[in-house]
């Protein structure tokens, strides 16, 4: 995405039971005394596993509240209690907490529109935590540095991709990713939607450009592996984007939809490799590209809404098993051919589990309700993908408990000397 928009710790359940039998003593034949009755025992139950944390979670939801864990829109305000025109006109409710309550929201990601400063910012994220009733919130963000960078206002100055690419040294790349995530999680946001994995191999490319690291595979390859291994020292969840790769195009998937004309042997030299790497270095989530890829499916569907590139290639060619997640749905390039009901429907039929920024999001969270009412997205399909994102969030620490963040931490970390000195001898 690149264009701004305006307006319980681990429970454990032990049932073992134990019941041994004994026999009242009796007197012998002869008369003489009893020996000691015989102990009988009831085999002893085997203690019940400890219950996984997604699986209660998951087993305590209504099919509503399933369905609203898939869905990470864009709020307005800048308190959690924030009286908004445009959250009463978008969604039916004036408040994020309410938007929150009301759809049983999975996800929020934030805009410049929402940040004001470092306190303000941590206690909205700590009151839209508040407000998420059942299960802890993805709080989201493109933090990608450089071009595209949400809290700009509030962090680190830190080059972008394509100044660390020049560096061709992973370890800035990593060193820049752990700090940024360090920022981040002060905030209150536990999801950055980077590290970008395309390959710019298009220098008139109008969407990625320098927020790529380069246009050698093998050396984005390397500084993918290498940013997604700093968010998660920093306890963040990484977002590789944007699948199946948007390097080769000069068409701007925002106002359009991009065709690339690769073949798939091209995809498995250009596209795949630091995608494939990202996946390796234990990579959190994958947005999808509102693409077409006729050589990867002849459909012409985007990427998006295509099972052949989600399901066929990520999931079972690459062994993705985390998120996917979609580009921002409101964007034009995914909108040509379906209503933004259908769109939500038939991203979740092609695998993606967490729907991005829908522009409707009543319609479209009442489409994929309907859907799997219907049947026509199974309640297997639907469990698939809520239980990925909850995995997710109990990888990250925040499933069971949600984190509270702290505005006085905020403040020491946020545009730290430390933090200032990466910046400076990255961009040297």
């Amino acid at each position: 995405m690149l264009r701004r928009i305006g307006t319980a710790g681990l429970l454990t359940i032990t049932l073992g039971a134990c019941a041994a039998g004994g026999g009242s003593a009796g007197a012998t034949p002869s008369g003489g005394k009893a020996a000691p009755p015989a102990q009988t025992t009831t085999p002893q139950s085997p203690p019940q596993a400890q219950a996984d944390p997604v699986e209660r979670a998951l087993s305590k939801m209504s099919v509503e509240e399933k369905v609203g864990q898939l869905f990470m829109p864009v709020l307005y305000g800048t308190a959690a209690d924030t009286v908004s025109g445009e959250n009463q006109a978008r969604y039916g409710a004036g408040t994020p907490a309410k938007v929150i309550a009301k759809y049983h929201l999975g996800g929020v990601i934030l805009f410049p529109h929402n940040v004001k400063g470092v306190g303000q910012v941590v206690g909205l994220n700590n009151g839209l935590q508040k407000a998420s009733k059942e299960v802890p919130l993805l709080i989201g963000t493109d933090q990608e540095n450089g071009l595209v960078a949400r809290m700009s206002a509030l962090m680190t100055d830190f080059p972008g991709a394509a100044e660390i690419g020049a560096t061709k040294d992973p370890d800035r790349a990593r060193a820049v990713a752990k700090a940024t995530g360090e920022e981040l999680r002060a905030l209150g946001v536990n999801l950055d939607f980077a590290p970008v994995a395309d390959v710019n191999v298009d220098p008139d490319n109008p969407v990625i450009g320098r927020r790529a690291y380069g246009d050698d595979p093998a050396r984005v390859a390397k500084m993918v592996a290498a940013a997604v291994k700093g968010f998660g020292e920093a306890k963040v969840a990484a977002t590789a984007k944007h699948f199946p790769g948007h390097g080769d195009t000069n068409v701007d998937s925002h106002t359009g939809l991009p065709v690339i004309k690769h073949t798939r042997a091209q995809w498995e030299k250009v596209d795949a490799p630091p995608f494939k790497a990202a996946i390796g270095a234990g990579v959190d989530a994958v947005m999808s590209a509102h693409i077409v890829f006729p050589k990867l499916d002849p459909s012409r569907d985007p990427a998006t809404l295509s099972k052949p590139i989600l399901t066929g290639l990520l999931r079972q060619k690459l062994g993705f098993k985390g998120v996917i997640s979609t580009d921002a749905l409101n964007m034009a390039g995914v909108r040509k051919k379906y209503n933004d009901g259908e769109i939500a429907v038939r991203a979740v039929l092609a695998g993606a589990d967490l729907l991005l920024m829908p522009n409707d999001l009543p319609k479209a969270h009442q489409a994929v309700l309907a859907a799997v009412k219907s049947g026509r997205i199974s309640q297997q399909r639907l469990d698939q993908s809520v239980t990925r994102l909850l995995t997710l969030k109990q990888n990250r620490g925040f499933l069971v408990k949600a984190p509270v963040a702290d505005a006085d931490e905020a403040a020491r970390v946020l545009r730290s000397a430390e933090h200032r000195r990466l910046a400076a001898r990255v961009t040297r």
